[in-house]
């Protein structure tokens, strides 16, 4: 029953009730796209080098830790990457996975620090709508998950999505130490193929639920919203792809909304920081 299933997160940080994330995002909204840029507006950038480095190596060492936990409480220990539904009850196990699908969604507040960098770095050409948009609505996606649906397939894309965000922070990482290190970046070019990778992948796994004659999946509406996002963003990526490779063209301003997402994210961010 409802009553037995929720009450598991309803004490964690955040999940009583949506209205502190609402006035976090909310806070975010108005810091990025309005009170940062005029407070910034005739002020010298910061150098956040060193914060850079700590920033992204921390958010490496979160994803791998994320990854693990994932792998330890489904997706490398019992998981058929078909039809996998949430575990209810309150063993190791399942509360493992609910601890995990918690973090991750903790994890998408730390990375709103994303956009305060590029906004306290006058990096404003990189605050696209679809960034922003990205970063406010995967909090409540994911807060909607940690409540009713925990575990299971539509758990999947989070888990892939922390072992790119390992490759694509340690590239942020490496490239905030300055031109020393630009010689260990010679895999840049091959990060958009690891996020189109990305999409096809969560695309794929999900779209077989749509083919399952059988799969009591407790909430389709998450696997539906898993499904446009994957479509969405893989459609982007080729996008970009289209105009920056194939075409040889410099990435169109409009376009860079690709470059900037996870994505989740998806969670998922491309773009230069420099």
């Amino acid at each position: 029953s409802i009553t037995e299933k929720y009450p598991r997160t309803e004490d964690w940080l955040l999940m009583s009730s949506p209205l502190p994330q609402t006035i976090i995002i909310a806070s975010y909204i108005y810091f990025v796209m309005s009170l940062g840029p005029r407070l910034m507006e005739n002020r010298k950038s910061f150098d956040l080098k060193r914060v850079l480095v700590v920033y992204n190596f921390s958010v490496v060492a979160l994803s791998l830790y994320m990854s693990y936990e994932f792998v330890m409480s489904g997706w490398g220990t019992g998981y058929s990457f078909g039809c996998d539904l949430v575990d209810y009850s309150r063993s190791p196990q399942a509360m493992r996975m609910a601890s995990t699908c918690w973090l991750y969604y903790f994890s998408k507040f730390i990375e709103l620090l994303d956009t305060v960098f590029f906004v306290l770095r006058k990096k404003n050409n990189q605050i696209t709508f679809l960034h922003v948009y990205h970063h406010s609505i995967m909090p409540y996606t994911w807060w909607l998950g940690v409540k009713f649906a925990p575990g299971g397939l539509g758990t999947f894309h989070a888990f892939l999505n922390c072992i790119v965000h390992v490759i694509m922070y340690t590239y942020y990482g490496l490239s905030a130490l300055g031109p020393a290190y630009q010689k260990f970046l010679w895999w840049k070019k091959h990060l958009t193929s690891v996020q189109l990778l990305q999409f096809v992948i969560v695309t794929c796994h999900i779209g077989q639920y749509f083919f399952m004659k059988d799969c009591p999946y407790p909430y389709p509406v998450f696997i539906y919203i898993i499904a446009i996002y994957g479509v969405v963003f893989l459609l982007l990526f080729l996008n970009f792809w289209y105009h920056a490779y194939t075409k040889g063209k410099r990435l169109p301003k409009g376009l860079h909304t690709a470059g900037q997402v996870q994505n989740n994210n998806n969670g998922v961010h491309h773009g230069k920081r420099d």
